[in-house]
């Protein structure tokens, strides 16, 4: 019991100390401050260009799909049922923003840095592959070792058609 516990506690500690969860772990702690900058960049900027239109809290754009009240000190619905498509708007915004940000800060800059470090890498030589003459001689070769029911030889043959070999008895 004492080795299984130990086993699965090793296993565990190794699981956490693999580079994949601590770069999720700092990921997670830098998109959570990112999302603080974000936010002030809708609420401080996005917003009040938003509010030349109208409010400057997109939260307060709704619409009304039933014959709702409105309060006339306030201009708020007081019953009724409506959407509150402002809120949707400043979500999406904001994930625009965030995506946008990421992208061109984080991701973009990586890829160009990675295309880079690729290109310094030597080109490793690899076996070459057979050209499509080749392997169609070496279909060639394996039929008519089917039919001849002899090996085929690497290369027998070469430019040359074999005639085909009929398997009918003669009668003499």
């Amino acid at each position: 019991m004492s080795d299984e516990k130990n086993g699965v506690l090793q296993g565990f500690k190794e699981f956490l100390m693999r580079g994949n969860v601590v770069e999720l772990a700092v990921a997670v702690v830098v998109g959570a401050a990112f999302t603080n900058i974000v936010n002030a960049v809708v609420k401080g900027v996005i917003n009040p260009i938003v509010g030349a239109l109208g409010s400057q809290n997109l939260d307060h754009y709704k619409t009304c799909l039933t014959t709702c009240p409105v309060d006339k000190k306030t201009g708020e619905f007081t019953d009724g049922i409506y959407i509150l498509w402002g809120s949707v708007l400043s979500a999406a915004l904001t994930f625009l923003i965030t995506a946008a940000v990421v992208y061109f800060l984080m991701i973009l800059p990586m890829n160009k840095w990675k295309a880079r470090q690729d290109a310094k890498k030597p080109v490793e030589e690899g076996p070459v592959d057979p050209t499509e003459v080749e392997l169609l001689m070496q279909i060639r070769d394996a039929l008519v070792s089917q039919r001849t029911g002899e090996e085929p030889v690497a290369g027998a043959g070469v430019g040359t058609i074999p005639a085909p070999v009929s398997t009918e008895k003669s009668q003499d």
